[in-house]
């Protein structure tokens, strides 16, 4: 719709909405060229290219996405589907500002479609499917062995997954190496003399759980250490959930005096119980918890942090879906990374 303002008289005017004629007579450059720059055509130049959209921003302008599907078929749009989970561990925020950093010199935009994991997790995949909603998507908190991405892989739909599957075939992926986290994880605790190490892992249905866990076993077994089982919480329950289990672990025989928490904000519940039973993060108990940022290390220095870049993260899937998008093969499309400060050991 066309924006309105008041003339002289009073009476509402309509400001016409800026078109690629407008930026082509400020930029002083043909239609055809402000088109084709604005769709990145590899025959215009970098700074033209440059020029016309910084014009773009200026302005205002927006594609008339409906004459855009029109003509080209395509939507201009990447759906991003979330579980709510993740905006409970704080990465929705900044896994869509680093796909926002991507998407904003293309002509995509960027449209987020919660689910509740009591829901069917297939009918948002689902719907973009059938309404051709959009022209890609990113999926996050995989399986092994993932109905959505088998649907998305049957109706060669371009798709990139946070996270990696067991599914026997390549497709577009950006994780987070959970495996190294938790083996660096047992090692540090191991080096400040920890024996019973606890880990607070994804729920046993992801595969990043499956990576986390293989990681853990295996330097528990190298260092010699013993595995404290906590089977009635994992990183989704609610705090209060987690805090309670934790109180209750503690007034037990044989506590652990390692713990290792896959989240962060997780890892607040631990703190809050491990205190209110009078133990002390760096004295009775040490503590490793992978982080989505530096807040929680601000909060409670004594916790050793481990960095997950969900920003990054969101950078790197923006890029594979694009990529995915201009027929790019998948195994092309594939990133790991890892914490910022894997390889550093605490002292004190």
């Amino acid at each position: 719709m066309d924006e309105t303002t008041k003339g002289a008289d009073g009476a509402h005017q309509t400001a016409a909405r800026p078109t690629l004629k407008t930026i082509a007579f400020m930029t002083g450059l043909g239609i055809t060229t402000v088109s084709r720059a604005l769709k990145d055509a590899p025959d215009i130049g970098a700074e033209t290219k440059a020029r016309v959209r910084l014009v773009a921003r200026q302005i205002g302008y927006q594609p008339n996405r409906a004459g855009v599907r029109l003509r080209t078929g395509k939507t201009n749009v990447i759906s991003l589907i979330l579980s709510l989970e993740e905006e409970v561990m704080g990465l929705t925020s900044p896994i869509v500002i680093g796909i926002s950093e991507v998407l904003r010199d293309t002509p995509y935009h960027l449209v987020v479609t919660p689910y509740s994991p009591s829901g069917d997790s297939l009918a948002p995949v689902r719907y973009v499917l059938d309404t051709g909603a959009a022209d890609g998507i990113i999926l996050s908190r995989t399986e092994p062995r993932d109905a959505r991405i088998a649907l998305m892989m049957e109706r060669n739909f371009p798709f990139v997954t946070h996270g990696r599957t067991d599914m026997g075939f390549a497709h577009p992926f950006h994780d987070f190496d959970n495996e190294h986290f938790a083996y660096e994880a047992v090692r540090r605790l191991a080096a400040l003399g920890r024996r019973r190490i606890l880990l607070l892992q994804p729920p046993a249905h992801l595969t990043f759980y499956r990576h986390m866990r293989a990681g853990f076993d295996r330097a528990i077994a190298e260092f010699g250490l013993e595995a404290i089982p906590l089977l009635t919480v994992d990183i989704d329950d609610n705090l209060a959930t987690i805090r309670a289990a934790f109180e209750t672990r503690m007034s037990q025989p044989n506590p652990p005096d390692g713990i290792i928490s896959g989240s962060g904000a997780s890892a607040i519940a631990v703190v809050a119980a491990l205190e209110a039973k009078g133990y002390r993060v760096g004295r009775e108990v040490d503590m490793v918890s992978k982080v989505p940022s530096d807040v929680l290390g601000w909060l409670r220095p004594e916790v050793i942090t481990m960095r997950e870049d969900i920003r990054l993260a969101g950078r790197e899937l923006a890029k594979a879906v694009l990529g995915r998008i201009a027929g790019r093969p998948p195994e092309t499309l594939q990133s790991l990374s890892f914490s910022e400060d894997a390889d550093q050991t605490p002292f004190r």
